[in-house]
């Protein structure tokens, strides 16, 4: 894995829902001890009937707009929460179940925003995915950069990728 701790601090933006609203709030504070720019989409209030869309759209935009920024956005398991990001054009972003998955998700697919479930992990496991992913820089080997800039074309043009020929 290709690794090393930000020299720079790195802003992040964060969303959640309900049931990610505990772990977020531990986050932002966490985020910011360590010298993060960090920004709180929301909620700021916990409400259990409230919905994960607004929050992680929200939360994708901003990164999208904010070049260099990355997000993290939050629910029971986090699959809603970073299909929500995904809509977001120029957005990409993974689901976080492992240190492993978070660090690939960034390093092979360019990630710019993780789901994280709160549901699925002890805080201090997630924390750990969070912080892998904030950490681990993106791989500029062609094929992922190849790959990446399939996914970018299709999203602007609607024009998938030719399949390879048999």
């Amino acid at each position: 894995m290709q690794r090393g701790w930000h020299t720079a601090a790195v802003r992040v933006y964060l969303g959640s829902d309900h049931a990610g609203f505990e772990l977020k709030n531990h986050l932002v504070a966490h985020l910011e001890k360590q010298g993060h720019d960090v920004t709180d989409v929301g909620p700021h209030v916990y409400d259990a009937a409230d919905d994960y869309p607004p929050f992680c759209i929200e939360t994708a935009r901003r990164v999208v707009a904010d070049e260099g920024s990355l997000g993290v956005v939050i629910g029971g398991s986090g699959n809603g929460e970073q299909i929500a990001a995904n809509k977001v054009p120029g957005c990409r972003a993974g689901l976080g179940w492992s240190v492993e998955t978070a660090q690939l998700t960034r390093q092979h697919n360019h990630a710019q925003v993780i789901g994280v479930g709160a549901r699925m992990h002890s805080v201090e496991e997630a924390t750990g995915i969070v912080e892998a992913f904030l950490d681990t820089r993106v791989d500029d080997d062609p094929r992922h950069t190849r790959r990446v800039q399939q996914l970018t074309d299709f999203e602007q043009t609607g024009d998938a990728p030719a399949l390879p020929e048999a």
